[in-house]
């Protein structure tokens, strides 16, 4: 791409030389800053970013070597050619490494994704200025040539041939929009209005499902039910799953219940299924990890006394961690009363089941434990002689009762006493129990004590001292965002709790929320210095608003990319917006800074704006397309870690796209229309009025 759009081979080799040089210098500094290589430091590295100095000054200086006819020495010419372009690729790079800055500032789940992408970033960047301004300029002043007079009857070549083609073609549009002012701009206009109100409309999510080649179903089936039963069941389960995805299930276990440990605790009834899959190309039932899963979940539906919900490996863990839910989304409703706590969370479960993209709905089981209760009858005991005390130690003794402790070396065991498993078997054979009296005989706990089996808590969980039961869901088939937000109408609209009850929702979508509160406060900021430094460069605002003018139009196309590919906004997309804002102005700053030279050399205005829009042609659409190219392939990929990329770099390469267009076509208009006034030609500190456009 290089070569093909030089036109010269010695000067795409010597820009191509600034990829290698400057990951060098990122790779350094990345060792010094301590951030690691991964996918997501190294798969968001833009090449054309990378380049896009060292494009804009080696084309300069090979376009000045071809147009100089003087005496002057090579290495003048490109001295000259280099200081022409230095503010405006200086002030370029620093833009882009500002727009990153808001990067840095993100927190938690997400800060930890895109951070090392930034840092990495910077890092290229700070090492791509750096060649720009030292090695290639020499690199050009041995490798460039001036050229050679053509003879009369030389041909020019097809690269030759279809520049001049180019700049023709592009000069008709550029004259046919500036003779239809009003309409450009408001065609302009039109797309930036109507790409904010598309931006409403495509839903949101925190980050992209991460596809991790697996499968997680946690089933939950009825409470007390016996280790064996549970057991079988899961057999059964996977047995079924194997035998109708056998090309797309590579191995699958079991586990059921956990240690008794207070950091995940899990019932018998509680069994999490895990699945890894085979290679995508063998699967032939669903072509997306999404379809498959859909399809166990309606394999699975249909079993009775159970109830699954599917996620993945590490996603549950994750979710769990920072939610306190296994799903995507769950409603925590706190009360004190374990009846009315049911009552309600069904009352919810069924209004979270009417919402559009609800699956795997169901209700966090804390009822349904069979429990013995022993009911001590104190004048039937005392008419026995037998001490209450004693009742209460033979009721202990149901459970585990310590009597002291086992030592062995260094190792300590509890020694605790228990009845028999026969004895517990029932509530008539615990009843049967013997209690001595006082005077010497024996009658049964029955006689002393109402023994009954009832229905009682399974789970007790609590959060800051409270009880609560959590109604938990998957969302499929529709954003994040737009699901919460229903489903917050819904309980402010639908549910009306008794008085002291309360719901708090919980899941990845608060990672997203507070996410966009930071980048609220911070992108403006970021997006004033990058205002305030094109300021600098061209000491009137009108024209540091021109240039600016490159953000919104280059957010157009982001938006229509994100819209044509169904993707919802994400911090992944977020962070695309955010590098795009600074790529979006390079072009109209080399275009604006050659306008504002040539009006400096006394060129009227339009003229000035055609001959620069024509002259920087190449640059433009050079430093466009090495950018946009750098994120194709990151836009396509489908292999591990893609989903988290494939939305940043969507929204760079449909950004691009339209901030090209708005740089060739837009901004030439409307700097034509828009502060034609005293000072408009000053040229920017530091661009010489030298040499012919």
């Amino acid at each position: 791409m290089l070569f093909l759009a030089l036109g010269n081979f010695r000067a795409g080799l010597i820009v191509a030389c600034a990829i290698p040089l400057s990951m060098l210098f990122a790779f350094n500094a990345m060792l010094w800053a301590g951030v690691a290589g991964s996918l997501m430091s190294l798969g968001a590295i833009d090449f054309g970013l990378v380049v896009d100095s060292s494009v804009i000054v080696v084309e300069n200086a090979a376009r000045r070597l071809e147009q100089d006819r003087s005496e002057r020495s090579v290495v003048e010419v490109v001295r000259d050619a280099v200081v022409e372009v230095r503010r405006p690729t200086l002030f370029g790079e620093l833009i882009i490494a500002i727009v990153y800055l808001p990067v840095l500032t993100l927190g938690g789940v997400e800060g930890k994704l895109f951070r090392p992408m930034a840092l990495t970033v910077l890092f290229a960047l700070a090492g791509s200025m750096l060649l720009s301004l030292t090695l290639m300029p020499v690199l050009a002043s041995y490798a460039l040539e001036r050229r050679r007079e053509p003879s009369p009857d030389a041909q020019p070549g097809f690269l030759t041939r279809a520049a001049r083609s180019l700049e023709a073609g592009y000069r008709r549009a550029l004259e046919a929009a500036l003779a239809r002012r009003r309409l450009v701009l408001g065609v302009a206009l039109v797309a930036v209005l109507g790409a904010g109100g598309l931006a409403t409309r495509l839903g949101s999510e925190f980050v992209p499902r991460l596809s991790e080649h697996a499968v997680a179903i946690n089933t939950v089936r009825a409470a007390g039910i016996s280790l064996d039963e549970s057991m079988r069941y899961g057999t059964q389960i996977e047995r079924h799953l194997l035998d109708r995805f056998p090309d797309e299930i590579d191995e699958i276990w079991t586990r059921t219940g956990t240690a008794e440990v207070a950091t995940d605790p899990m019932g018998l009834e509680v069994s999490d299924v895990f699945i890894t899959l085979t290679p995508r190309d063998q699967w032939r039932r669903g072509e997306t990890q999404a379809e498959l899963v859909e399809q166990m979940s309606a394999e699975l539906e249909g079993m009775p006394g159970m109830r699954s919900v599917f996620t993945q490996p590490i996603e549950m863990r994750v979710n769990e961690m920072l939610a306190g839910v296994r799903t995507d989304v769950g409603v925590k409703l706190f009360g004190d009363d374990f009846e009315v706590l049911e009552r309600e969370a069904e009352t919810i479960r069924q209004a979270l089941e009417a919402i559009p993209g609800a699956a795997d709905v169901s209700v966090e089981q804390i009822t349904g434990q069979a429990m013995v209760t022993v009911d001590i009858d104190r004048e039937a005991a005392g008419r026995h002689g037998v001490p209450v005390g004693e009742l209460l130690d033979l009721v202990e003794s149901l459970g585990t009762r310590k009597l002291g402790e086992v030592v062995e070396g260094q190792r300590r065991f509890e020694l605790v006493l228990r009845l028999d498993d026969a004895t517990l078997s029932s509530a008539e054979r615990i009843g049967d129990l013997l209690v001595p009296t006082a005077a010497g005989g024996q009658v049964p706990l029955s006689s002393l004590a109402e023994i009954a089996v009832v229905e009682g808590p399974s789970t007790i969980q609590r959060e800051w001292a409270q009880r609560r039961i959590t109604v938990q869901a998957n969302v499929r088939g529709r954003d994040l965002g737009s699901f919460v937000a229903d489903l917050r109408r819904v309980l402010d609209e639908d549910i009306e709790l008794p008085p002291g009850y309360y719901t708090k929702l919980a899941g990845s979508f608060e990672q997203l929320e507070a996410a966009k509160a930071r980048l609220m406060v911070v992108v403006p900021i970021a997006l004033a210095l990058v205002f305030a430094l094109l300021y600098v460069t061209y000491g009137r605002a009108i024209d540091a608003l021109r240039v600016f003018t490159g953000v919104p139009f280059g957010a157009v196309g982001g938006v229509l990319a994100l819209w044509a590919r169904d993707m919802p906004l994400s911090v992944a997309a977020g962070v695309g917006f955010i590098a795009l804002s600074g790529v979006a102005v390079l072009g109209d700053i080399v275009l604006v800074s050659r306008a504002k030279q040539l009006m400096a050399e006394g060129a009227g205005a339009r003229t000035a704006i055609v001959e620069a829009a024509v002259g920087r042609l190449r640059p433009v659409l050079m430093t466009a397309a090495v950018a946009a190219l750098g994120f194709l392939p990151m836009a396509l990929n489908t292999g591990v870690g893609a989903e988290v990329q494939r939305p940043l770099a969507t929204v760079v390469v449909g950004g691009m796209i339209s901030a090209t267009l708005a740089t060739l076509l837009v901004l030439p208009v409307l700097y034509l229309s828009v502060g034609q006034g005293r000072g408009s030609g000053r040229a920017p500190e530091g661009l010489p009025a030298s040499g012919p456009s």
